[in-house]
């Protein structure tokens, strides 16, 4: 019996595929500098920053001399902030709550999901909310999983996870978790819904 239903974050309960495009976007839209810059900039410690050996403070300096600009860096909050939340997802998670436990599971930085915590509630509806930069550990894991069954004392086969992204769902699958790969482009939340319905027997409120 399915006693979890796990989020990502990024292409799940947000309507872009990930957080970095997001933040680019917005940066390259407030500053003027070409979003394949400010990418570039990026990619070289986007593993460093999602797995917690870095912050964004700590290389703003080198993200801006990388672009060529001097960007305040009160202008990256904002950007996070600019993260477009997927209602019809979250509506679904909502309704699971009443007999479920919904949480995250996400790679992704510390500051910036802290900030999101804040900005969409994320505590009030999801619990727990594991994010790979406190641990350390992405998806590619175990761990990480694992550290989201143990406060609801359930075993893998009753956890449902959610993803994006098929390697993503690889390791949740052989610890013995149900996954469902969502197309973020289609973003078809009903079929998501139906699935969970018919295939696990899962209740709506």
């Amino acid at each position: 019996m399915i006693k979890a239903i796990f989020f990502d974050y990024d292409g799940v309960l947000t309507t872009d595929r990930t957080g970095s495009i997001t933040t680019n976007r917005y940066l390259s839209k407030v500053s003027g500098v070409d979003y394949e810059s400010i990418q570039k900039a990026f990619s070289n410690y986007n593993d460093d920053l999602i797995l917690g050996r870095t912050t964004h403070r700590a290389i703003w300096e080198a993200i801006c001399e990388s672009i060529g600009h001097d960007l305040d860096f009160s202008l990256l909050e904002q950007a996070f902030l600019s993260t477009p939340a997927n209602d019809a997802m979250f509506e679904l998670a909502r309704k699971l709550s009443h007999r479920y436990a919904v949480g995250i599971i996400t790679d992704n930085k510390r500051d910036r999901i802290d900030c999101l915590r804040k900005a969409q509630q994320l505590d009030e509806l999801f619990s727990p909310v594991v994010v790979s930069a406190e641990l350390g550990i992405g998806k590619k894991s175990s761990a990480i999983f694992e550290k989201a069954l143990q406060p609801l004392r359930i075993n893998s086969n009753e956890a449902v996870f959610v993803d994006n992204t098929p390697a993503n769902l690889v390791v949740a699958e052989q610890l013995g978790m149900h996954t469902y790969l969502h197309d973020d482009e289609l973003n078809d939340v009903g079929r998501l819904a139906k699935t969970l319905a018919d295939q696990y027997g899962l209740l709506f409120d």
